[in-house]
């Protein structure tokens, strides 16, 4: 069973979907961009070893790539040891922040069909 076959069995999880306007705004962005807002956003609030505001830095709403980090369990660290086993309290690798953002990535994809 794949990742997003085992949250969309979260109630949670399953709970968040892409409204209209954030399938207008991806069409109009267009894949590349949304998937290079993914990796700043990563970068930025949840690849660091030390996060300040841990299971406060993403939005629930504002960026379709933050509903999809909620969708994905990859909005915070807590969440991310949780459903990823990703290891609190060290800086992300490369491979692991390539992984949360091919994960956003396929449930967005999964959204626009």
């Amino acid at each position: 069973m794949t990742i997003l076959e085992k949250l969309s069995k979260s109630k949670f999880r399953s709970s968040f979907k892409l409204k209209d306007s954030d399938k207008a705004y991806i069409n109009k962005k267009g894949l590349d961009v949304i998937e290079s807002h993914a990796y700043d956003f990563i970068n930025k609030r949840l690849a660091p070893k030390i996060i300040p505001n841990d299971g406060k830095q993403t939005p629930m709403r504002g960026h379709p790539v933050f509903i999809a980090q909620h969708a994905t369990a990859t909005c915070c660290r807590s969440c991310l040891y949780k459903w990823h086993k990703i290891p609190k309290s060290k800086e992300l690798s490369e491979n692991e922040i390539d992984y949360i953002v091919s994960i956003i990535m396929e449930w967005i994809k999964s959204q626009i069909k």
